[in-house]
């Protein structure tokens, strides 16, 4: 992958050279006390021309485990490039991190609201500045995500299917699981498929919780990235998937038949079998015990941790078909 936006990066109102290093304030807005409220934009450039690479975090306000993936990729130096150029956002719904929230303060899911107005939304105003003033600028995207609801995700790449140069990089990766699901409308990954920006969103771990496996996975996902676009500095070491990735083509969630306390016997990242057991739902009193089956054979790619649940609740999504 080579750029041809590679001398000088005009970006949120600032030219950064190349060679350069800045720190350039997402200017979101006030909160309702006036003060200013900025999220930081990190830019490295290296002084050799290459591919410039955004990796973005926190869209959702509680999925804090994105946050540290992409907070090790500064603290470690990752993001300081042999060539090309890395641009991280750590965070980018501050307000729903300030507030250990997941939405804005308007109410609004930031990720249905992409491409987003200038005098739209509080939520709305955002994606439009990310999708006008940093989106454009650059060739590819790695977004961080987490599961929600107390639902435990396996790391995983979420793609698009019939995409040779995604399947390469979701590849390089070295995700567990690659899943092929379509791009929801008004996503930040829809509008960026529409603008032709190339983007692998990571979903791992759940809300509010730090998992090391999934950190880890995170990390090292976007070490193989960068070292495969030639961008990754020699001094960083290199680790092979320890299994090989799995392709889900299409998967089903498995619902909760009664409400109780529940308790998953699956893990997370197992191969089941057809009417296998993989959770009990019990009612409190000792008098009620339902044995959840597996419906169909597959791989469970994510569990639901919530020790209560009603009928209805999502309880694992398994997959069906293997591409």
């Amino acid at each position: 992958m080579t750029s041809p936006k590679t001398n000088i990066l005009h970006i949120l109102g600032e030219t950064i050279l190349l060679g350069e290093r800045r720190e350039i304030n997402f200017n979101v807005a006030k909160l309702h006390t006036r003060t200013t409220l900025e999220v930081p934009v990190i830019i490295e450039r290296s002084k050799k021309p290459g591919p410039i690479v955004l990796f973005t975090a926190g869209i959702h306000g509680d999925e804090v485990n994105g946050v540290e993936i992409v907070r090790q990729i500064i603290a470690k130096g990752i993001n300081k490039p042999k060539c090309g150029t890395i641009i991280c956002i750590p965070v980018i719904n501050i307000f729903g991190f300030l507030n250990m929230d997941r939405e804005f303060p308007d109410g609004r899911d930031l990720n249905r609201m992409f491409p987003g107005t200038k005098s739209g939304s509080l939520a709305s105003r955002v994606a439009n500045k990310l999708i006008t003033e940093i989106a454009p600028k650059v060739d590819l995207i790695l977004d961080y995500h987490t599961g929600a609801a107390n639902r435990f995700n396996a790391a995983q790449i979420r793609i698009v299917k019939d995409n040779s140069a995604l399947d390469e990089l979701a590849t390089t990766f070295g995700a567990p699981f690659v899943l092929y699901s379509k791009n929801l409308n008004k996503s930040f990954r829809n509008t960026c498929h529409k603008l032709g920006i190339p983007m692998l969103l990571f979903e791992g771990g759940k809300s509010f919780y730090f998992d090391k496996n999934i950190t880890n996975t995170g990390v090292n996902g976007a070490k193989r990235i960068l070292n495969h676009l030639g961008m990754l500095h020699v001094k960083f070491r290199i680790s092979k998937p320890k299994k090989k990735c799995i392709y889900i083509e299409e998967s089903k969630w498995i619902r909760a038949k009664y409400s109780g306390m529940f308790k998953a016997s699956a893990k997370i990242n197992q191969q089941v079998s057809k009417g296998n057991i993989i959770g009990h739902i019990t009612g409190p009193f000792g008098k009620f015990h339902h044995f959840v089956k597996a419906e169909n054979s597959g791989y469970i790619f994510n569990v639901n941790e919530s020790p209560i649940v009603n009928q209805g609740d999502a309880l694992f999504h398994i997959s069906t078909e293997l591409a």
